[in-house]
């Protein structure tokens, strides 16, 4: 096991503007030919950005309690590279590469040590209870400007 992932919170952390997350492979996420299925993908990377917004601050439950809305995905584009395994220690990497008033788009990598195994980029879209779009918090934008990636997306990936 990496030691960076051994050391790491269950909730990752961020370091700089990317935040960084745990995840452990389980022979539930696995289909019969031993590698993980493909949408579970899509979990790890909605765990991570969920923890990433609690690394910012952002409480989207009390958002949510309170009527002021939620996140629902508006795009998504995922290639996969390589196959975890069964008891894989992974790290979904994130970064937020573009804030819109009512919409961030973030870049996020599931790794294995070094190898890259899945590459997405996620447009989150803020919407009202009606499901109508609506500007995200103003506090929500303030943390997100500070965490705005600077580079060109999927670039300088360490």
């Amino acid at each position: 096991m990496d030691a960076t992932v051994a050391a790491m919170p269950l909730e990752g952390r961020l370091e700089g503007r990317e935040h960084r997350f745990p995840v452990r492979v389980y022979f539930e996420d696995t289909d019969l030919s031993g590698v993980v299925y493909h949408a579970n993908y899509l979990r790890y990377m909605e765990r991570a950005r969920s923890a990433m917004l609690r690394a910012a601050g952002i409480d989207q439950r009390a958002a949510f309690e309170a009527g002021e809305g939620a996140y629902a995905i508006r795009d998504l584009a995922i290639r996969y590279a390589a196959p975890a395994k069964l008891d894989d220690t992974l790290v979904v990497a994130s970064r937020l590469v573009t804030l819109r008033p009512a919409s961030v788009v973030i870049h996020q990598r599931v790794i294995r040590d070094t190898v890259l195994l899945t590459d997405a980029s996620v447009e989150a879209a803020f919407v009202a209870p009606s499901g109508r779009p609506r500007r995200q918090p103003a506090d929500w934008v303030a943390a997100f400007e500070r965490l705005v990636w600077q580079g060109e997306q999927g670039k300088s990936w360490s």
